[in-house]
């Protein structure tokens, strides 16, 4: 079958963008992956993979091939299957991308992802604030405010940790397009709607309101402004606005604070509470009341994780025993709160150590970090608040056995390099 190089890179880009804008719908997001797939094996004569990307394309694969090479450590073969499967995608993201990246229209995936992901989700608070009055009347008395941000995730099926991370690189990429029309000087009225788009992005990370993605925006919009907008603007301008710029995210974040006063109480006394009870965690009355959440929880995890992993530090326990070995090691050494709910990992590093030893927790620290080069050898701000807000969120979390965050990264690194290829063919043209 044959198609013009015109009509393939709209029919690319456009799955690019279906995939992207659906991170948080997983059904729908396979279903477009499915279509990408189905499209590059139906025109797979316009697949041309190059050859200084198979490095790449290694490194963006390697969650799905230890999956393959520590296999047989499964002791359930359709638990390790399942495992597999869902980084099977970071098989076809490279080679697709890869193998068309002078198709990619870079800058306009990005924009158009942000904007649409910012429309979606503010309809879905709409839809919560319609259709969950309780929650809302509890919000508004001040009645389990921790809760709000994981009830709204949960109501279209997701969880707010995973869904803020997402929400975090949108308002980077929000904030990165208001300075990107500042510099153009766009129309009136499209620099309103950018203004407002991540005014609208700013608030949604703030309904949600997990612990790390505030750390994850505000440093995000550093590396923007270092990165971007001393490019463009001189720095006495940019000195000014991005003092302007901070202090009205200052007044946003203190009205939010008055809104929500659990904030306080969360970033402060909650976050950090019994922190002298790290692996000791039965011994405080009530755990699930007063610690559930709590960084001492996370920390207690970490421990008992780092200390199973060295007895079988080369070859891990495999995808399908690794978490079983985990609460069996909780029960071990009485620590019967964790092995209730059986906590999992909460890092991805010590969650790759675990499954698959060394060469995993190896893996996976290029796998995050090859973001981050590719943001340096391109000197995109982008790639770079990237690779600071997933590196970060996989620290107090394991995004990579989840679905969205599989995809999430895997898509979003194949699209980095593709556009760090085009740099350096244009580069080498020049």
């Amino acid at each position: 079958m044959k198609i013009s190089d015109e009509n393939h890179q709209k029919g690319f880009n456009l799955l690019l963008l279906l995939i992207a804008s659906t991170f948080l719908f997983s059904k729908l997001c396979t279903w477009f992956i499915i279509a990408f797939v189905i499209y590059n094996l139906v025109f797979f004569r316009k697949n041309t993979f190059p050859k200084q990307a198979w490095i790449f394309g290694i490194i963006i694969a390697a969650p799905f091939l230890l999956e393959i090479l520590f296999f047989w450590k499964n002791d359930n073969l359709l638990l390790g299957w399942k495992s597999a499967e869902k980084s099977l995608s970071l098989v076809f993201f490279p080679y697709f991308i890869l193998s068309n990246y002078k198709q990619i229209s870079f800058f306009k995936i990005l924009n158009a992802y942000a904007k649409i992901t910012t429309f979606v989700v503010m309809i879905l608070l709409l839809r919560f604030i319609i259709t969950e009055p309780e929650s809302i009347q509890k919000y508004l008395h001040g009645v389990h405010l921790w809760e709000m941000g994981y009830v709204f995730a949960e109501s279209f099926k997701n969880h707010a940790p995973a869904l803020n991370m997402h929400l975090t690189f949108v308002a980077v990429i929000n904030f990165y397009f208001l300075l990107d029309y500042s510099r153009q000087k766009c129309s009136r009225w499209l620099s309103i709607l950018q203004a407002f788009t991540f005014l609208i992005s700013i608030l949604l990370i703030l309904v949600v309101n997990t612990r790390m993605s505030l750390l994850n925006v505000i440093v995000g919009f550093g590396i923007i402004i270092f990165v971007e907008a001393f490019k463009y603007f001189k720095t006495q301008k940019v000195i000014i606005g991005s003092l302007s710029f901070f202090g009205l995210m200052i007044l946003i974040l203190f009205a939010f604070v008055r809104l929500n006063p659990y904030m306080k109480e969360k970033y402060s006394s909650t976050t950090f509470a019994y922190m002298d009870k790290i692996g000791k965690l039965d011994d405080i009355e009530e755990p699930e009341k007063k610690v559930f959440n709590a960084f001492v929880t996370r920390v207690s995890i970490w421990k008992s994780a780092w200390e199973l992993a060295q007895q079988s530090l080369v070859t891990g326990y495999g995808s399908s025993k690794s978490k079983t070995e985990l609460v069996n090691y909780f029960e071990q050494t009485d620590q019967h709160f964790l092995a209730k709910y059986a906590f999992p990992t909460h890092n991805q590093f010590l969650d790759s150590l675990l499954k698959f030893g060394i060469l995993g927790i190896i893996s996976v620290f290029v796998y995050i970090f090859l973001a981050g080069y590719l943001g340096i050898k391109t000197h995109s701000g982008i790639m770079i608040a990237f690779f600071f807000n997933f590196f970060t969120s996989n620290l107090v979390d394991d995004f990579l056995i989840r679905f969205d965050g599989i995809v999430f990264s895997g898509l979003w690194t194949s699209v980095f390099v593709a556009y760090y290829l085009q740099q350096k063919m244009f580069t080498a043209y020049k």
